[in-house]
């Protein structure tokens, strides 16, 4: 196995343990090492040879005599790997990962001639004596991940602590796929991106960085799988191959050098373990999952009424609508305005008489004003970020001159959840957290020295940057909680770092009304979606700019297929509600969102899935086929769910397009075809279609239609069963969609498996869980029979009732607790 982990130059590898002096040529990271600056030449120090071990529990340590070396033995697919270069571990805190999974993992540990091994049933860490060298290898000893050089680390001899460096062998055929929502290509071969959370209005295709940083990354070679998770929550970098096409690199400003090794082997093992460590969305409130319309800003209050009477009228469906800054006195957040805004109670009470969930805008920038309460009060209390020289840290956004709140101060969140109280009161049923990477105007963010709480371990904003904007949402969230008693609120924030999933929905930030961004959008949400954060969407129809009839219709088909469903606009823009471009676009925007609250108890199984099971709810094509390389390259297509796969129409003007479907047989959403899987086909996409596919054997939900979820009581729910030859498992998740009932096992999951021959087709369904849901049977809808049944018998009773559509479909009813149905030739 040894031969398999390529060897350094010996010569090479002595001149850099040795070489006292050697600088750094990297001019971005290291803009500290400017001669002209007058600042000495920092040393990089790699770590020696390993001459010792010792096993606590299930940690081992490794040493050169000097520095050290952490392996953690976490599940029997995941290790953690931390570099003290002087042996002193920092404490160990993570808001990412708030807890490691404590079950007892049987492995070994191995000492021979050439390494130490510690070995799981799924995996092994290898230790190499000659040089530090740390390496991975699956249960058949494949090598998966190996270092290029030992692990390195340079002093900061300006804010203390270290650089830290890991370089990784970066294979031929590797391909990787991660990091959030960068808007660049879904493999992130060949690309060199930084993680430090900015505000970066009307971006453009590869700018970098963005609003998020989410240091997780997937690894697909010789089709094996494995996850690297750099859990650092400092400025890092990630090269994928673009210095030297034959490393990999991952490296931050400071902390320390800790990372997860995630084994598949294949990508949706990889996520599900990520999700073991940094968590899984919360079940949303089933109004969440409608659509949701947004503009800066719906103001004064006729405005909003105006817009949703405009809903109403036009018959096209919707829950919620936001209210950005405009709505607050002078932008105080917790206020009202009286000119705009004199009775907001009133108001949103109206509004949720039609169905209207109303969602407010709070950002973290608090105005310096004595005669403010909530300023006067964190005042008071000391909660405001201050500058190392103890001077509070003020910046101008909105309000103009204002202070932060410390959202790493655990007393800090709870006196923010706090503030939300009058909200609530007032009918509020969401929080929109916006500016919060945090964002400054003039200087783009914070200073470096700002400190912060950190929870009890200290830091300065170097630090707390990446993980502000999730702390600030996690104290929105955990308020909302508490003073929304047993429902569950709603948030959505657009900074956060991993993890920040636990607490919220995200949305891709500003983007622009161009065919350019609809398809980097379409990226980002699948990126995120592999990268722990499910619950996501764009700004439909683009932030700023403006977009056609067209370019808006095709967005509103691609967000039907978002987790996340919001159309936003910039106030200097023309409004684009659905109906705003005129015929043929308001039907066909009904059209799609109809199809959006149709399968919402799909998406809302989804879900299930999400929350219980790890499963993303977006699926690019590579995680289903990631053996076939040419997959590797594919980003139009994705599944939504694992039943329906999705193609948006990218471009103006397409009247057909390719589109790639996975081995296995599908179905045309819109004509019932079937077709084979494995291979591309042209579909057809005037303007009113968008390519929609449903895998065989699958069972897919439906409610009936509404201008709002939960308008009136579901008296049956439809199942679409699409006929297989094959075995097929589907899901449908049930409960009351606005408690947390369900974390007391009041819930329903069903599972349905389909399974058919030339003779017959059987459908049976299994059930868990104490929710009973109040309608009383199933709408059966029949697909792709290949024969004509002469009988159908649902738990031994025939069913005599059926229609017979011209599409050669097969309707017909039975109560939902059914056990076993035959469709017999």
């Amino acid at each position: 196995m040894e031969n398999n982990v390529p060897n350094p130059n010996p010569e090479l590898l002595t001149a850099k343990l040795l070489e006292a002096d050697e600088t750094i040529a990297d001019e971005e990271f290291h803009h500290l090492n400017n001669p002209a600056d007058g600042i000495k030449p920092i040393v990089k120090k790699y770590l020696g040879v390993p001459n010792h071990a010792k096993q606590v529990g299930n940690k081992i340590y490794f040493t050169d005599g000097d520095a050290s070396v952490e392996v953690i033995v976490v599940t029997k697919e995941i290790i953690r790997v931390r570099l003290s270069p002087h042996s002193v571990f920092l404490e160990d805190f993570s808001y990412a990962v708030p807890q490691l999974p404590n079950k007892p993992v049987e492995f070994t540990l191995l000492e021979t001639d050439l390494e130490f091994r510690v070995s799981t049933e799924a995996v092994n860490c290898h230790i190499r004596k000659a040089d530090f060298f740390i390496s991975f290898s699956d249960k058949d000893e494949h090598v998966t991940s190996t270092d290029a050089v030992p692990m390195h680390w340079e002093e900061n001899t300006q804010f203390g602590g270290y650089y830290v460096f890991c370089t990784k062998t970066c294979y031929d055929k590797e391909s990787f796929f991660g990091l959030g929502d960068k808007a660049t290509e879904l493999n992130l071969r060949g690309k060199r991106l930084k993680n430090w959370n900015t505000d970066a209005y009307s971006y453009s295709f590869n700018q970098d960085p963005l609003y998020r940083s989410i240091p997780f990354y997937i690894s697909v070679n010789e089709n094996i799988a494995h996850g690297i998770f750099f859990d650092n929550t400092f400025k890092a970098y990630f090269d994928f191959g673009a210095e030297d096409r034959t490393k990999t690199s991952f490296f931050a400003d400071g902390g320390e050098l800790q990372y997860y090794y995630i084994h598949g082997p294949h990508m949706m093992d990889v996520v599900k373990n990520y999700h073991l460590l940094t968590g899984t969305h919360p079940m949303p409130p089933l109004w969440a999952l409608g659509y949701h319309q947004c503009r800066w800003s719906y103001y004064p209050e006729n405005k909003v009424k105006v817009i949703a009477n405009g809903f109403r009228q036009n018959r096209i469906p919707c829950d919620s609508i936001y209210l950005d800054i405009d709505y607050m006195d002078g932008y105080r957040c917790f206020t009202w305005s009286p000119k705009y805004f004199p009775n907001p109670k009133k108001m949103i009470a109206e509004l949720a008489s039609a169905g209207f969930k109303t969602v407010v805008i709070i950002d973290p920038g608090i105005r310096v004003d004595d005669n403010y309460w909530v300023f006067k009060e964190g005042k008071e209390k000391k909660y405001f970020c201050r500058r190392s020289d103890d001077y509070f840290m003020e910046g101008h956004v909105w309000p103009g001159r204002c202070q932060f709140p410390d959202f790493t101060n655990p007393e800090v969140r709870a006196w923010w959840g706090d503030l939300f109280d009058d909200l609530v009161e007032t009918g509020v049923a969401g929080v929109w957290n916006d500016m919060n990477e945090p964002a400054v105007f003039g200087s783009g963010t914070f200073p470096d020295d700002v400190r912060h709480q950190y929870d009890g371990y200290r830091g300065s904003h170097r630090k707390a940057h990446n993980v502000y904007g999730m702390q600030m949402v996690r104290a929105t969230y955990e308020g909302l909680r508490k003073q929304m008693k047993n429902k569950r609120p709603f948030t959505i924030t657009r900074a956060g770092y991993s993890g920040v999933q636990r607490y919220s929905s995200v949305w891709t930030g500003d983007n622009v009304a161009s065919w350019e961004h609809l398809k980097i959008g379409n990226i980002q949400l699948q990126r995120l979606s592999t990268s722990g954060i499910s619950f996501c969407g764009t700004d439909i129809g683009g932030f700023s700019g403006e977009p056609d009839g067209e370019l808006f219709t095709r967005w509103i088909q691609m967000g039907t297929f978002s987790p996340f469903m919001r159309a936003h606009s910039a106030g200097d823009t023309k409004e684009r509600e659905p109906w705003s471009f005129g015929e043929p676009f308001t039907s066909i925007n009904r059209k799609f969102i109809e199809l959006r609250y149709r399968l919402i108890p799909y998406l809302y199984s989804a879900f299930w899935e999400h929350h219980r099971y790890g499963f993303p709810i977006l699926r690019p094509v590579v995680m289903h086929e990631q053996g076939e390389v040419s997959n590797h390259f594919r980003q139009d297509e994705f599944t939504y769910g694992d039943k329906i796969l999705i193609c948006p129409v990218l471009d103006a003007g397409l009247q057909s397009r390719r589109v790639y479907l996975p081995k296995g047989k599908w179905y045309n959403w819109w004509t019932l075809e079937m077709v084979e899987g494995g291979k591309e086909h042209v579909v057809a996409t005037p303007l009113d279609i968008m390519p929609i596919f449903v895998k065989a054997g699958s069972v897919i939900p439906e409610y009936p239609v509404m201008q709002y979820t939960g308008e009136r009581e579901i008296e049956e729910v439809k199942l679409n069963i699409y006929y297989s030859d094959y075995e097929v498992n589907s899901f449908l998740f049930e409960d009351y969609g606005e408690t947390f009932a369900y974390e007391q096992d009041i819930y329903l999951e069903k599972k349905f498996v389909v399974n058919g021959d030339a003779q017959r087709l059987t459908i049976k369904q299994t059930m868990e869980g104490l929710y009973t849901p109040r309608y009383e049977g199933y709408h059966f809808k029949v697909n792709g029979l290949p024969f004509a049944p002469t009988k159908i018998l649902a738990d031994g009773k025939e069913i005599t009732e059926i229609a017979v559509n011209a599409d050669k479909t097969y309707e017909f009813k039975f109560p939902k607790n059914f056990k076993h149905i035959e469709i017999i030739k």
